[in-house]
């Protein structure tokens, strides 16, 4: 278990260690210039384990207040993916135009972002990252995955941990829309495992400029093997385990008709869940097959494009067991970071925990990557269109949001040939937007009134999603909020032992100190006392 030592060593942080090729153009050309990836790294100073900063993330998080655009994007087998954008000129004007669009000869840096399982736009480390990026210019997207975000799932071709499809179509349909704009990639957690996986596949092909894979599982087995390793582990996959029943729970009429249903609802691990859900709907013959199928790893050595890599080395959800470390030292084009403390998806910094990290070093790399000669140039033609956008709201129940609140609207007018969008606010059904911290306690609200909704979760076209190593987010905080009001002494003291085993190191050093001075006390009242 590792312990935050920046207490107890004058706030020196730990620095930052970079693996990459000794010829690394990408590294000499562009990381060579991040001054951020060449600090240290000083965690908030009272959140002091890997577990206090993934648990502070996932209930306060300190996100920023703003509202998305909603562009629905209808894939060529049905599916909806709902496209949530935040612009340079939306935080330049410090409020949105309805009906504003971005110009296809818009020549402003474009970036998708890929969030992890049952995550989505509305995510703390998300709108951290979207905000960031935003305010220093760029424009920002967050390609939602199916059936997260408010909107329902209108197929039966689900997503998961190794499905690469919906961000294949989602990317190269911005670079059609927008081809003067140059294209950035960023994934998290499970979107970090596809984002490396759809760039190994399609090597030179991709039309993306620069990628950053923050927190990636790598190796599903590996995590497999690892989540049901120890107590706490333990505890993380049941939690994640009762996340993906209440998402299950969200779309029970089609899994219902493609899983086991009844097994789904007896599940007391991820991958009692993966057996009972995954594997079915997306026809893999075992869970071992699954996560091999769907592991990244094996792609990372034709990645073609300037990839960053960020992983925390504590991170107890994500075990540095997996990191791909020869892999990623032997492809030129990747620069691997790895950070001594962090957390999942936290590495917040600074006296008050409002900052993350990983937001300003990612912020850096890909503006000092644009700025350079090194930028990725697709080498082909992309191929045809495979989705396009069409003038309707969802037709389905927005299931995680209420039917009084919340409304996802978008529209797509055709004039011949042309396919012109209309972009909204995601707001309530009065104002027509709505922040989105309101958004947030929307759903939470809604989704309270599913039994378990909450968690990382998705589905593949085929295949459910699952693997031991995605995001503790939504999954940690329905869970814990569960133990925290429920009646049952065993669980609040399960939650004393956790507290206990993860701050001792510093109430052990606090109490040495108490007794050193207490000590000296009485040495010297003894000596005064013989005089």
């Amino acid at each position: 278990m590792f312990i935050s030592c920046d207490f107890f060593s004058g706030f020196r942080g730990a620095p930052v260690a970079l693996t990459f090729h000794p010829t690394s153009h990408i590294y000499h050309g562009v990381v060579s210039k991040c001054k951020i990836l060449h600090g240290r790294y000083i965690a908030t100073p009272w959140l002091s384990s890997p577990h206090f900063q993934t648990a502070f993330l996932n209930f306060f998080g300190n996100p920023p207040a703003f509202s998305y655009r909603r562009q629905l994007f209808h894939a060529s087998d049905g599916g909806t993916i709902a496209l949530d954008w935040l612009t340079s000129s939306d935080i330049s004007r410090g409020a949105f135009e309805v009906n504003h669009t971005i110009s296809k000869d818009d020549t402003t840096p474009l970036v998708v972002v890929i969030p992890g399982l049952t995550s989505d736009s509305t995510s703390s480390y998300i709108k951290h990252l979207a905000f960031g990026l935003a305010t220093h210019g760029w424009n920002v997207v967050v390609s939602n995955h199916r059936g997260l975000g408010g909107v329902s799932i209108t197929s039966d071709c689900f997503y998961n941990a190794g499905w690469t499809e919906d961000a294949r179509v989602v990317i190269d349909y911005l670079h059609h829309q927008y081809p003067k704009a140059p294209l950035f990639a960023i994934g998290t957690s499970i979107g970090a495992n596809i984002l490396v996986k759809y760039l190994g596949e399609d090597r030179e092909k991709v039309p993306v400029a620069g990628a950053v894979a923050i927190c990636s599982p790598w190796d599903l087995l590996i995590g497999d093997r690892f989540i049901c390793r120890r107590l706490l582990q333990k505890l993380y996959d049941r939690a994640l385990t009762i996340g993906l029943q209440g998402y299950a729970k969200l779309h029970e009429p089609r899994y219902s008709r493609l899983a086991n249903w009844e097994g789904i609802k007896k599940s007391r691990s991820i991958r009692d869940f993966d057996n009972f859900a995954t594997c079915l709907v997306g026809k893999f013959e075992t869970v071992d097959t699954y996560y091999r199928r769907s592991t990244s790893t094996p792609y990372v050595l034709n990645v073609s494009v300037p990839l960053l890599c960020i992983s925390a080395l504590d991170d107890p959800v994500c075990t540095r067991e997996a990191i791909p470390w020869d892999e990623c030292r032997a492809n030129k084009n990747i620069v691997l970071a790895t950070i001594k403390h962090g957390g999942h998806l936290a590495f917040f910094e600074g006296i008050t925990g409002s900052r993350l990290w990983w937001v300003r070093a990612t912020d850096e790399f890909i503006g000092v990557l644009h700025s350079s000669s090194h930028m990725h140039k697709k080498k082909t033609e992309i191929t045809e269109q495979k989705a396009s956008i069409e003038s309707s709201i969802d037709q389905g129940p927005y299931v995680n949001v209420r039917e009084d609140g919340m409304v996802a609207a978008v529209g797509s007018a055709h004039a011949g040939n042309k396919s012109v969008e209309h972009f909204t606010g995601l707001g309530s059904i009065q104002d027509k937007t709505v922040l989105a911290t309101e958004q947030t306690q929307q759903q939470t609200e809604t989704k309270s009134d599913v039994a378990g909704s909450g968690g990382e979760v998705s589905g593949e076209c085929s295949s459910l999603l699952r693997i031991k190593c995605f995001d503790v987010i939504t999954a940690s905080k329905r869970w814990l909020d569960h133990l925290l009001f429920r009646k049952n002494g065993k669980s609040v003291w399960l939650l004393v032992y956790i507290a206990i085993i993860t701050s001792w190191p510093i109430l052990g050093s606090a109490l040495r100190i108490f007794s050193s001075k207490k000590k000296l006390r009485k040495f010297s009242a003894a000596t005064s006392h013989r005089r």
